[in-house]
């Protein structure tokens, strides 16, 4: 007798952390529903039944096409606005109505449907940045949430929304805060355009490396493979999870210097040319009180449920991102 495997739905399959969701999905024996707005590559050797679904979700009844029949919904939708996800001016509206909007759409959704059995899991990434300015260098979950910036006021607004209907019986909601996610494998299909990546590209130039402070400031590293595996961890795990925010990171705050300076010293083993420079500017008008903070991030508590934990080292991490940079595989990427 065949077994019908679950359906999980994939929203934002083709974004920066999506992407790598769909690869660890594609591995399992599930049925993937990849949801973006563009269509989602799908790994060659997938063992899972992918279907590729394209669609603007902020159209009326995209969202619940998009989610009919699901067994669970992973969520790594993300406003990008420029050159980074996160800077949103302040009363952006787009940004709004794709980072919280869409998530009040899913309640909405869930609320007129008239599925049975136990509430739909949604698994929400959500950013340790939410919590916003804070004395504590080690964050471990238990800090008031005070964000500052337009995006993290924003995603945490998103999370309250589905901690609130999970409250309500709607949905079993778990959201995973993500520290400062990075790098590339050699299966990526999109730009990491964050810090570190960043730098690797202007080491590959030539270029020297920058920071906006002496270099000091920690910041909890995790590879995006990692990040992805939790994503899906969490899916496993929804039962125990379920009803609160919970924080990922690798559990080591890391000096941005020897982090860049290890870029450099990467990039050159890479192209036999010297090392380039690693040197602190003036900070840009746009920068915010977070970027001189240090963070280190407690996911205990995660992992002691999950039994997750991150695999690949930051050395590792951070040449393989070289190697994919340095290869040309970044042309073609949005």
């Amino acid at each position: 007798m065949a077994v019908n495997r679950p359906l999980i739905v994939l929203l934002g399959a083709t974004g920066f952390v999506g992407s790598a969701v769909l690869r660890g999905l594609a591995a399992r024996d599930v049925r993937v529903r990849a949801v973006s707005r563009r269509a989602a590559p799908v790994p060659a050797d997938a063992r899972a039944e992918v279907e590729v679904h394209t669609a603007d979700l902020t159209e009326p009844g995209r969202l619940a096409e998009a989610v009919a029949g699901a067994d669970a919904v992973i969520h790594t939708i993300a406003y990008i606005a420029g050159s980074t996800t996160w800077r949103i001016n302040e009363g952006d509206s787009a940004a709004e109505r794709v980072n919280v909007g869409l998530v009040r759409d899913l309640v909405a959704v869930l609320r007129d449907d008239d599925r049975t059995g136990p509430p739909l899991p949604v698994v929400f990434a959500g950013a340790a940045s939410q919590v916003g300015p804070t004395d504590k260098e080690v964050l471990d979950g238990s800090e008031p949430d005070r964000p500052k910036g337009e995006y993290d006021r924003q995603k945490l607004a998103a999370e309250r929304v589905l901690l609130d209907a999970h409250a309500e019986g709607l949905l079993r909601a778990v959201s995973i805060r993500l520290p400062t996610v990075f790098g590339y494998g050699p299966r990526s299909t999109a730009r990491d355009k964050g810090v570190v990546s960043t730098m690797v590209r202007r080491a590959l130039a030539g270029e020297p490396i920058t920071m906006w402070h002496d270099g000091t400031v920690r910041r909890d590293l995790l590879y995006i493979e990692d990040v992805a595996r939790a994503l899906v961890a969490a899916v496993d795990h929804v039962d125990a999870l379920a009803g609160r925010a919970w924080l990922l990171g690798s559990g080591r705050g890391l000096p941005l210097g020897e982090v860049f300076t290890t870029v450099a010293d990467l990039v050159a083993d890479r192209t036999g040319k010297p090392p380039v420079r690693v040197v602190s500017v003036p900070p840009p008008p746009h920068a915010e009180p977070g970027d001189f903070h240090s963070v280190t991030i407690d996911a205990t508590a995660f992992q002691t449920v999950s039994g997750w934990r991150p695999q690949v080292p930051l050395t590792e991490a951070l040449r393989r991102t070289v190697n994919f940079c340095a290869s040309g595989a970044e042309e073609g990427l949005s």
